[in-house]
């Protein structure tokens, strides 16, 4: 005789299997109507051999009876013709009905009986390619016909109805199915048509945010962003923060070798490809720490600006995040692999280079592909988003204004363009000495420009550069000529900056007085 508790553990074992058999469902009728057809036909195939009815449309019915599979048409199912062009072709409750009505609801399956309304039980649709013929430039008339509208009610009425239809919204949601279909034949669990509703959600949120940001252009009326592609990190910022990334960072990068790239370390990486996009056409260099460049040169060869960039702060380089501009070679992959670093971009490895950068395990190799960045940057503040346009602005000998009595030499304008491309991308309040096209010394985010200033001139002498000769770069104007000044004393020849200041005389007067050169661009680029 089983004991009181083996009798009650027999019910609860019983009770759970009732559940588990209630929440699963067969396909048996499923309707299919995509663009994307690649691996469809695995799928078409199971279902066909699990004796599930397909009901399709137009070119997706052609694919479907290529394989000698029957198909139904939805013609024969509404008893209407696709019209309007094909803007009306599943839009009819016979289609609707199937999809959502509930299979333990009386009243539901009564109506459906009584229109003769047939269950669908899957659903495989995607929509209509909007954003890429908005991208192509068509004109609006035909962006206007690839806006979906029987596509995502198909989605979103059989999300709704997930307790009892499996919805597939996409093609990055065959591979799923298909493995469902191999493991269980057309049987899904409740669990498995959440996930496919979810995704479905997911698929309708991007679609129509990219509609409405179509039609909103520059009225910016509301906000609405989707990012799909997650990537898993192991923590925020610091480990007892929850992180993860939304974006397609594959399109930007190739990872080739190294450990799972961290929240710290995108924000590095980010960071330094905006840097490095300034210095477009000159064999380049740079090293950046906390999203700060530390180091950078450019030069005639890789090795050259390499050796140059690392010797501006040889201290900060160590864990950092390199950058380069050109591929990497083996001589220059000789001499980067002296120091320890977490992570270098760059738009190719010679083979013998990556042979030496890879025998250390951890460090994260990524090749840069040719993708241009969003035009818009997003930054949560409160409870909101600040919205602004990206700071394309790299200033031209044609930007420079002259107004000191001494005009600068054409190596001073150079190496003044130089600064001002590092100051642009260094955060505020922010300072940067250059000469020769090296980076000698920055002092960032402090509260006084004069701070920036000082760190930078103590950490020039730090390392034993001398000053003489140099220019600084600020990344907003001088209320007052004390930074002129001591900068003059430094060594400074020449200084750039945006101007705008009340004061802006007072700093003009100095240099004149001092035989210093200033240029003003017109343009601040404060970054907080």
């Amino acid at each position: 005789m089983p004991t009181s508790k083996q009798r009650i553990d027999n019910q609860t074992e019983t009770s759970q299997q009732n559940l588990i058999d209630m929440s699963t469902k067969r396909i048996k009728s499923a309707l299919v109507s995509v663009f994307h057809k690649d691996g469809l036909d695995e799928i078409i195939k199971l279902l066909h051999a699990e004796g599930v009815q397909l009901i399709s449309t137009g070119g997706t019915q052609q694919f479907i009876e290529s394989l000698d599979i029957p198909c139904t048409a939805v013609e024969s199912l509404t008893g209407y013709p696709s019209i309007l062009g094909g803007r009306v072709k599943t839009l009819h409750p016979k289609v609707f009905g199937g999809i959502l009505g509930r299979r333990e609801n009386e009243k539901d399956q009564a109506q459906m009986q009584e229109y003769e309304i047939p269950a669908i039980d899957l659903v495989i649709v995607d929509l209509y390619p909007f954003e890429q013929t908005v991208a192509s430039g068509a004109p609006e008339a035909d962006i206007i016909e690839k806006i979906d509208i029987g596509g995502i009610s198909l989605i979103r009425g059989a999300a709704k109805n997930f307790n009892d239809v499996v919805i597939v919204a996409s093609k990055a949601q065959y591979k799923p199915l298909l493995d469902i279909l191999q493991s269980n034949g057309a049987e899904t669990t409740l669990e498995e048509r959440r996930f496919f509703a979810r995704e479905a959600f997911a698929v309708s949120s991007s679609y129509d945010s990219a509609i409405f940001n179509y039609f909103d252009k520059e009225e910016k009326s509301a906000f609405r962003s989707a990012m799909d592609c997650p990537m898993s990190l192991r923590y925020g910022e610091n480990p007892h923060q929850k992180g993860a990334f939304y974006g397609n960072f594959n399109k930007m990068f190739n990872q080739i070798h190294g450990k799972e790239i961290s929240y710290n370390n995108l924000l590095d990486i980010s960071a330094a490809v905006e840097l490095i996009n300034d210095f477009a056409g000159e064999t380049t260099f740079a090293i950046l720490k906390h999203n700060n460049a530390c180091g950078l040169a450019s030069r005639p060869t890789l090795l050259e600006a390499w050796e140059a960039a690392l010797a501006g702060d040889p201290v900060s380089a160590f864990g950092g995040v390199l950058i380069a501009n050109k591929a990497i070679d083996k001589a220059t992959a000789e001499k980067i692999n002296e120091i320890f670093f977490e992570v270098i971009i760059a738009p190719d490895y010679d083979m013998e280079a990556l042979e030496i950068l890879t025998q250390k395990k951890n460090r994260i190799i990524l090749v840069q592909k040719e993708t241009a960045l969003p035009s818009q940057t997003y930054r949560s503040v409160l409870n909101g988003v600040l919205v602004q346009d990206r700071d394309e602005k790299v200033e031209t000998p044609e930007d420079l204004k002259t107004v000191s009595q001494k005009a600068p030499t054409s190596d001073e304008i150079e190496d003044m363009l130089f600064a001002n491309k590092i100051v642009k991308h260094s955060k505020s309040n922010a300072i940067v000495l250059a000469k020769n096209k090296q980076l000698i010394a920055s002092g960032v985010g402090q509260t006084s420009r004069v701070d920036s200033l000082r760190h930078a001139i103590e950490k020039a002498g730090n390392f034993g550069f001398s000053l003489q000769g140099s220019v600084m770069a600020s990344d907003a104007f001088f209320p007052f000529p004390d930074c002129v000044q001591i900068a003059h004393e430094a060594g400074v020849t020449a200084v750039i900056h945006p101007g705008g200041s009340i004061r802006d005389k007072e700093s003009v007067d100095y240099c004149d007085a001092n035989g210093v050169s200033m240029v003003i661009t017109g343009f601040r680029h404060f970054k907080h």
